[in-house]
């Protein structure tokens, strides 16, 4: 801190007038590498002027900067802190480079210099131009200069937010990484800070939640447990261990423990994908800091942009997984078999699981908990539920195993390759006409600038081509899937035969294979079953075709 008296003073305060200095400085991230802007440099511009220029005797508080922090930012910490230290009484006046250090919020400039200082009796002073110091010349505030600069200041922190805003969302766009943090499990590539790269200390972590969720049929609350039990740090505390000053709303309360619903939004971030997914949050404008979620199909995805830590098939299994009831009863770690699977087959509401007389049963929730004279029991032994499925299960395998066996000869046979031939041909087709109608409507521009259409009929053949080609696209999607399904089957890489010929030896189920194998179990008043397969049109088209 420093104490003295000009020997030059234009203007000598009261002599019982000492002037408790807050020095503020900030430098925005739009100011770069400008040294004229550095915070060293402000700093040296506001001593020398203290030292130099100042009017009255002065104690200098404490140097309040903000690194790195626009002006319009409400988070700026030494702001808000130097505004603290006003109420408190601990400071009465203010020293700062120009306007736009201290402002870029016309509304919040008027408000500072026209109300909140007078009003705590605190001088300010600017020492760039326009040139305020509100003791020596307190109606320099009340000039046009001051909220004309204020103004200028505003627009251009609003031209600066939006340029910064497009030259982000072209990044997004392209698919490079601009957070402050890699996701949990990559690091920032060391030569290409906008590119991921994978985190080998992390990886065997996350495939090991999954496995524990898709394989063991544990819950999300049971993995977050046995992550804190093995000294597992959560994503906040595994960033802090790495020196990185990851900051959020939630921080200080941030124990480093998982919880369940931390381990599902690290395991179905698409990330995990190797692709690229950005924009998920926005603030509200360049005045107004909070954030808000932006919808799904806004978001910024660009697939295939780094090194993935699932395979989509992997991928794919834990979202059919946690999709279904994944809660654990009191005191376990792993689901049920059957938690998520079994329904009523009239009123296709869950089954609910009971206990008595030492047995485990299933009954209707309907019937059990709302009404009996809406639905009745569709009770069934948990035993016998287990042998029921198995047989189910193994006698599908059975009937595919017998269909691969067969397989070849119906696939090559003259009916499956006219079938081939004739979605190849009708895709072409559709592929040509598409093509053609949008070179028509290509020229139509054209043919209305040169005067051969007028101007409505351009408008009324350029919505109807627009309608062809959309239409036409949605046949050209449609034949290539269809193109796609008859190829897998012809070559004998059919899902449905991969899939359940995998389990071909199956004595016993677990939670993996009824995931991998079945969408839905009905349950029948009579205690019959029905079992609705994943790949049930496939399976119906194989065993179809063998027959």
């Amino acid at each position: 801190m420093g104490r003295r008296r000009p020997e030059n003073a234009v203007k000598k305060a009261p002599a019982l007038t000492v002037w408790l200095v807050a020095v503020y400085i900030r430098l925005s991230r739009e100011d770069g590498n400008d040294e004229s802007e550095s915070i060293i440099n402000q700093k040296k511009i506001l001593k020398a002027y203290l030292e130099k220029q100042f009017v009255g005797e002065y104690v200098i508080v404490d140097f309040y900067i903000d690194d790195g922090l626009s002006g319009t930012d409400d988070s700026r910490e030494s702001f808000l802190r130097m505004i603290q230290d006003i109420d408190a009484g601990k400071v009465n006046c203010v020293v700062c480079k120009t306007l736009s250090r201290a402002f870029r919020n016309y509304a919040d400039q008027g408000f500072y210099l026209e109300a909140y200082f007078p009003q705590k009796n605190v001088r300010f002073i600017s020492t760039g131009d326009p040139k305020i110091d509100t003791y020596t010349n307190p109606e320099a505030i009340t000039g046009l200069e001051v909220p004309i600069t204020g103004l200028m200041n505003d627009r251009f922190a609003a031209k600066t937010s939006s340029d910064v805003r497009r030259t982000f969302d072209h990044k997004r766009s392209a698919g490079e990484f601009i957070g402050a943090f890699a996701p949990y499990g990559y690091l920032k590539d060391p030569n290409d800070k906008n590119k991921l790269i994978i985190d080998e200390n992390i990886v065997p972590v996350k495939k090991d939640m999954r496995n524990w969720i898709v394989q063991g049929g544990m819950s999300l609350a049971g993995a977050a447990k046995r992550l804190n039990e093995l000294g597992v740090p959560n994503p906040t505390a595994y960033k802090h261990s790495l020196g990185w000053n990851y900051q959020n709303p939630h921080a200080q309360d941030n124990d480093g423990l998982w919880t369940g619903q931390t381990v599902r939004r690290i395991l179905i971030d698409q990330v995990n994908l190797g692709h690229m997914v950005q924009g998920k949050f926005r603030i509200v404008s360049y005045k107004v800091h909070d954030q808000i979620r932006v919808p799904e199909d806004e978001w910024y995805v660009v697939e295939n942009t780094h090194e993935p830590t699932f395979t989509q098939e992997e991928y794919d299994m834990l979202i059919r997984v946690l999709q279904r009831d994944t809660r654990a009863p009191n005191g376990k770690r792993e689901v049920h078999l059957f938690s998520g699977f079994l329904r009523c087959y009239d009123c296709n509401k869950a089954l609910q699981r009971a206990n008595a007389k030492g047995r485990t049963y299933y009954c209707c929730r309907t019937y059990r908990e709302k009404s009996t004279s809406h639905c009745t029991k569709h009770s069934i032994r948990l035993d016998i539920l287990e042998i029921a499925v198995l047989k189910s299960v193994q006698a599908q395998i059975a009937l595919l195993d017998a269909a691969a066996d067969f397989a070849e000869d119906i696939n090559c046979s003259p009916a499956a390759e006219q079938q081939s031939k004739r979605a190849g041909k009708s895709l072409r087709e559709k592929q040509r006409a598409l093509e053609k109608t949008r070179l028509l409507s290509t020229g139509l521009y054209a043919d209305w600038k040169s005067g051969e259409i007028s101007r409505d009929d351009y408008r009324f053949m350029k919505a109807k081509f627009d309608a062809d080609i959309e239409r036409l696209q949605s046949a050209v999607n449609s034949l290539e899937d269809e193109q796609r399904r008859l190829a897998q089957e012809m070559s004998g890489e059919s899902s449905a035969f991969v899939e359940f010929l995998k389990y071909k030896n199956v004595q016993s189920l677990d939670r993996a294979l009824l995931v991998r194998l079945v969408e839905t179990i009905y349950v029948h008043e009579d205690k019959t079953i029905t079992i609705i397969f994943q790949f049930q049109n496939e399976l119906d088209r194989i065993l179809a075709a063998e027959a």
